[in-house]
């Protein structure tokens, strides 16, 4: 089982940086899953049970400028690993201005995530500063319990407005309920509102546009919108402090976010 890496370009650098950064903020521990083509950010808690889950998918391609691994076997070419993203994240911290960045897999004492920074020198020989990040090996019998989650069937999905407007909102309506509803319909109009016994208040957004999940031949199962009601309004009513560390720890300035 081997694994090493290499970031040599800047602007790869940077936006795989602000990647883990995200995922630091919603996840104190995470499973990391390296195959040949692709890494694998995942957090499986029990939504049901109040917990959060999260697939975050990355093309190896668009950030390693050199990429090596070897899974357990031959037959399951990959490695599972859990890890506290926040170590990830304050070691990449040290290399926003890096030559290059080193990530392999080491036995050091325990199993480790070692990651080389090497910084410019004025000097002939560089300067490297190096961390260790421990993290676990996960055994083969465990890797169904983070297969890709499948999407349950909705009655809506809508663009998401800009998140930063969204965080900015939803942070004044936080201090009025410990819950928020989001409402949204197939026109293209999503609200925010709180309700409690003292107050009600409600942000409405317009014009935000609805994916076509419907032309997509894998999607045909979510195509059952169609006898719906466009005005018709479906609505989620979550945890407004769990809804505020999503938006508060977006790092990567999507173009698009959608709910559903």
């Amino acid at each position: 089982m081997r694994f090493r890496a290499k970031i040599v370009d800047l602007a790869c650098l940077n936006h795989f940086s602000r990647v883990i950064n995200t995922i630091a903020k919603l996840a104190k521990t995470c499973t990391l899953r390296l195959t040949v083509s692709k890494l694998y950010f995942i957090l499986s808690n029990k939504v049901a049970n109040g917990g959060v889950s999260m697939w975050c998918e990355l093309c190896q391609e668009n950030f390693f400028d050199e990429f090596q691994m070897e899974g357990v076997a031959v037959e399951h070419n990959e490695i599972y690993l859990e890890l506290v993203p926040e170590n990830l994240s304050r070691a990449l911290k040290t290399a926003l201005s890096a030559k290059a960045v080193k990530i392999k897999l080491t036995n050091k004492h325990c199993p480790c995530l070692r990651v080389g920074v090497e910084l410019p020198s004025l000097s002939s020989s560089s300067r490297i500063v190096t961390h260790d990040i421990p993290v676990g090996v996960i055994p083969r019998r465990l890797w169904n319990d983070f297969r890709e989650p499948s999407v349950p069937e909705f009655d809506v999905s809508i663009y998401l407005p800009v998140l930063k407007t969204m965080k900015s909102v939803v942070e004044r309506m936080k201090n009025l309920s410990n819950s928020i509803v989001i409402e949204a319909n197939l026109s293209g109009e999503m609200n925010l509102k709180i309700e409690n016994d003292l107050v009600s208040v409600t942000t409405q957004f317009k014009d935000l546009g609805n994916p076509p999940w419907a032309s997509e031949d894998e999607c045909e199962s979510q195509s059952s919108d169609q006898g719906r009601d466009l005005e018709s309004m479906a609505e989620a009513r979550i945890d407004i402090k769990k809804l505020q560390q999503l938006l508060a720890g977006q790092q990567v300035n999507p173009t698009k976010a959608l709910c559903s």
